[in-house]
């Protein structure tokens, strides 16, 4: 994979990281094709040529296997109860002069991920009027219309390859005809957006669909979805991991 030099530095592209998975303990360090599962990411990050990209983790080993890829590792505490708090500390740290003024969060389990994926994301922004922007792409199979693992965008369209999103959940939604949106878990927030989200306590509907999101519609914070052909693998279980494997190896 050629690997391009960021055009931008007013752009961060945070990774968080952490060995405590539930399902894949140790995931980050996961071995695909002789690399870790986090050096995959973080390849795919850089290569999306969008800004620089730094790994936020609370473990040595992972900033160890990152730093000798040839990456950026910040290491940051063990209690942060979201990855939006662990990707705003390494921001204050990696960034303390605050030259970067949009963040992306990129989810450090999606090694196969197209890298065009994060110049998406950005794209909302450009209207001033967005705090915070995401993905998402159109459900096709029928059993995850009803998966409360697969997250539903509800929105308003905007634009043919654009949202206002106005809820997310687990539930099947909207009713009626036309498509239901599986959400992409990778966030673009302007940075003052980032810093007022983490300040802000758990809402209502964040604590009771467990969709932190949430909590950024409840404060009146803008959310637009861009609208993809395809959700990126995120691996969570044996089953994805091997699954990742065997594409990357093609």
């Amino acid at each position: 994979m050629m690997i391009l030099e960021p055009v931008s530095h007013h752009n961060l592209i945070v990774i968080p990281a952490r060995m405590q998975a539930t399902r894949l303990p140790g995931k980050p360090l996961a071995d695909i094709a002789g690399t870790p599962m986090i050096v995959h990411v973080w390849r795919r990050a850089v290569a999306a040529n969008a800004g620089d990209v730094i790994v936020a983790t609370d473990s040595g080993e992972i900033a160890d296997a990152v730093t000798a890829a040839g990456g950026k590792a910040i290491m940051t505490r063990t209690d942060h109860a979201s990855g939006s708090d662990r990707v705003f500390e390494a921001v204050t740290k990696a960034d303390p002069g605050q030259r970067a003024g949009i963040i992306v969060n990129l989810q450090g389990d999606l090694p196969t991920l197209d890298p065009d994926l994060v110049t998406r994301c950005l794209a909302p922004l450009a209207d001033p009027e967005v705090d915070i922007a995401t993905l998402t792409a159109v459900i096709t199979e029928p059993e995850e219309r009803t998966n409360p693992n697969v997250v539903k965008v509800v929105g308003t369209p905007i634009a043919d390859d654009r949202l206002r999103a106005l809820y997310f959940t687990r539930a099947s939604a909207p009713s009626g005809d036309g498509p239901l949106y599986h959400h992409i878990g990778i966030y673009a927030y302007r940075r003052a957006s980032l810093e007022r989200f983490v300040s802000l306590p758990p809402s209502p509907l964040e604590k009771r669909e467990k969709l932190e999101q949430l909590r950024a519609l409840e404060a009146g914070m803008r959310i637009d979805v861009a609208i993809v052909d395809t959700v990126p693998l995120g691996v969570d279980t044996p089953a994805d991991l091997e699954r990742a494997r065997s594409l990357i190896a093609t």
